[in-house]
């Protein structure tokens, strides 16, 4: 089992950056592959970003590809993601989640994570 805890939400105006971080616990953190994902006000909970567990493959939403880029630290047991040019409608709740039963494909889908942090916020202002 893991447990994730986020952080580095907060404030920025619109063109800014943020960067979160997600440390996870545990001595098999490099044995998960790491998602990012985010829930603004009233809508669906939507993937952003995912890293294989070695780091070697990732993922993204079109809606973040070219301004978010996803990594991680198996050494730290942390995953980041880096969030460049932000807009308001990239105001939400990130969460942080893991999964160790890969099944190509399906990087995208909530159900295929089993572990999720509390998330942080992040309010992009225009």
């Amino acid at each position: 089992q893991v447990q994730l805890v986020e952080s580095g939400g907060g404030l920025v105006q619109a063109g800014g950056s943020l960067r979160l971080s997600c440390a996870a616990s545990g001595r098999t953190f490099s044995s998960y592959a790491m998602g990012w994902f985010r829930q603004a006000p009233g809508k669906a909970r939507e993937f952003v970003a995912a890293i294989s567990w070695s780091g070697g493959r990732t993922y993204y939403a079109d809606s973040v590809k070219g301004r978010f880029t996803i990594s991680r630290d198996n050494a730290k047991n942390t995953v980041f993601l880096q969030m460049n040019s932000l807009k308001p409608e990239d105001t939400a709740v990130y969460y942080c989640a893991a999964r160790n039963r890969v099944v190509p494909g399906t990087e995208s889908f909530e159900y295929a994570y089993a572990y999720w942090g509390q998330g942080t916020q992040v309010t992009v202002s225009s």
